[in-house]
């Protein structure tokens, strides 16, 4: 497997890899990166879809990327999906999956259509005061200090940063910003989180700096993600006749070890309950989603709080980890991510708006008409002095294709889930559904005394909690992640967002594509590049415009950062006059 750029390995299509029709592959999980190594398998590896197995222990396919409605508690969305223009292998999967709503395009074609006619962005970011604008006015508000603690970070090496908590790089002075506002809600990051995995972020979506404030730098989906990207991989897949197998819990994968060459021998697994065992040839390829950031969630409803009984590192996937782990170091130490559920939870909720008397306040704050069908909050709106630290959403509607046409569907979540409200006295974790709905209509400005019954009687609230949700932003070191193939196996890789690539960033679509596109390249030894992760942070052009976003508009000559000292001083600038120097410098408001 190597990685490529442009559009020459881009367009190329690979020759069929030598000896593929004797293979068979056995995908564990049928969320996004299994779905995804299955197309891969069919597209690229050429390999027949009957010799594809996917075994899902649920009754559904999709994994977290979800949305049903559930005909006994209603619309559901445990979180969404947020995207952008430079997800490569996302996109060239989906420019070969078939949209199941427009003959003759794919899904691609369609997201790149609409968010052409209908570009995201938002028109009030946070909120104070029980509804009124923040007025964040797209500021990042960063102090000298804070900046370049920034850049600091951004040039710190890896290795550095093992076991590294945010806190260990920042203080209070960068806490106050409303760079850091927007970027712990936007992303879920906490103080105790990766300082590695923060760094990566910053470095992976560098280019889309003077877009965080307004979410200008996102796209959406028509629809929820499962309808409008896991439904038509699945008719792809099983219009290419891929096996799917429900009702099958794998338990364990056993490996044959011999000189540094591991071989998965044997797939142990619950079959509907009953016991059951896979023996595997090295022909036999064998992908292993491990780990879940939405194992174990549970739900509530109008009048009871989610259940909360998981002990830390309990569930399926989870143990299932362990097991293959407990085999060899190379399959990494998955305890680092599943240990500590206080600092990996929050909760989210999904309210259904029943009549008339609500949407006028969500109007109101978003500043369009939430039933035009066209962006409506264009990403969250952060309540910036809520105690749950709050936020909510309102993506196009409907967004289910059964959704009646009077009714909203609203994504909320809160990162401090054991913080009491600032209406409801109580920390959300114990909350239900309909206290939930009563702190949301707080704080966007309902009049007090007619909360309770509107929450009552004009909104459906089913509040989820995820004791995993943030699993992947804890602190780690090398080996923790095992790599997509770890080192000697010939016929195993894992997936998803606990495999190790990189440079790319964990808890997007894209990083669950990736692994999956280099785990098919790699074990099938597939003769085309992987798309390497967009190089913005090696672009000079793109560091100085985010330097300039990041600033506030304010020129070099105003700050004090020793990485630019050098630049403003008199005698360098008077060497690059008339240079393209001089010309980027002015080109990007730093001069």
């Amino acid at each position: 497997m190597y990685y490529s750029n442009g559009n020459y390995e881009a367009f190329a299509r690979p020759e069929k890899p030598e000896g593929v029709d004797r293979k068979s592959a056995y995908l564990v999980g049928s969320g996004l990166a299994s779905l995804a190594a299955a197309c891969f398998l069919v597209r690229d590896g050429q390999m027949k879809g009957e010799h594809i197995h996917i075994l899902e222990e649920l009754s559904l396919p999709g994994g977290a990327c979800d949305g049903i409605n559930d005909p006994q508690r209603g619309f559901i969305i445990r979180g969404g999906r947020e995207m952008e223009n430079h997800f490569e292998c996302l996109w060239d999967l989906f420019r070969s999956i078939p949209s199941i709503e427009t003959e003759g395009v794919s899904v691609l074609d369609e997201y790149y259509w609409l968010n052409k006619h209908d570009p995201n962005y938002s028109l009030m970011r946070a909120s104070v005061n029980r509804g009124e604008d923040a007025h964040t006015d797209g500021k990042f508000a960063l102090s000298d200090k804070a900046a370049a603690e920034i850049v600091k970070l951004f040039f710190t090496k890896n290795e550095d940063l093992y076991d590294k908590t945010i806190d260990d790089v920042f203080d209070e002075e960068f806490y106050s910003s409303n760079f850091w506002l927007y970027w712990q809600t936007m992303f879920a990051f906490e103080k105790w989180h990766s300082a590695l995995e923060m760094k990566l972020y910053i470095q992976r979506f560098i280019h889309h700096i003077g877009g965080l404030p307004d979410f200008s730098a996102l796209k959406f989906t028509k629809y929820n993600q499962y309808e409008s990207l896991i439904l038509p991989m699945v008719k792809y897949l099983e219009g290419h006749n891929v096996d799917f197998q429900y009702g099958v819990q794998v338990q364990n994968v056993l490996f044959e070890k011999s000189g540094g060459k591991k071989v998965a021998r044997q797939i142990q697994c619950l079959r509907n309950g009953r016991e059951e065992r896979i023996d595997l040839l090295e022909d036999d390829l064998v992908f292993v989603t491990n780990g879940s950031c939405t194992e174990n969630s549970t739900l509530g409803d109008d009048d009871h709080a989610p259940a909360q009984t998981t002990q830390n590192g309990e569930g399926g996937c989870w143990q299932l980890w362990k097991n293959i782990a407990a085999q060899d170091p190379a399959f990494g130490r998955p305890e680092k991510f599943c240990g500590n559920i206080p600092k990996t939870n929050w909760e989210s909720a999904t309210i259904t708006t029943l009549d008339g008397r609500i949407p006028p306040y969500i109007q109101k704050m978003c500043k369009r008409d939430p039933f035009s069908g066209k962006v409506v909050t264009g990403g969250i709106i952060t309540v910036k002095d809520s105690s749950w630290l709050m936020s909510f959403t309102l993506n196009r509607q409907p967004h289910f294709k059964e959704q009646p046409k009077d009714q909203l569907v609203v994504w909320v979540y809160g990162l401090y889930t054991d913080v009491p409200g600032d209406y409801v006295k109580k920390p959300m974790r114990q909350c239900t559904g309909r206290e939930i709905t009563m702190e949301w209509l707080y704080h966007m400005g309902v009049p007090e005394e007619e909360i309770p019954e509107l929450a009552a009687t004009g909104a459906h609230c089913i509040p989820c909690m995820m004791p995993y949700i943030t699993s992947f932003f804890m602190p780690r070191t090398a080996g923790d992640r095992p790599k997509v193939v770890p080192e000697g196996c010939v016929n195993f890789a894992f997936i998803g967002q606990f495999a190790d690539t990189v440079r790319d960033t964990v808890f997007t679509t894209e990083y669950s594509v990736r692994t999956a596109m280099e785990a098919v390249y790699t074990l099938l030894d597939v003769d085309r590049g992987v798309p390497e992760v967009f190089n913005s942070c090696y672009d000079v052009r793109v560091l100085l415009d985010s330097t300039s976003k990041m600033m506030d508009g304010k020129k070099l000559t105003d700050i004090k950062l020793p990485f630019l000292a050098g630049l403003v001083e008199k005698a360098t600038m008077k060497k690059i006059s008339g240079t393209v120097i001089e010309e980027l410098l002015a080109r990007y408001h730093l001069i």
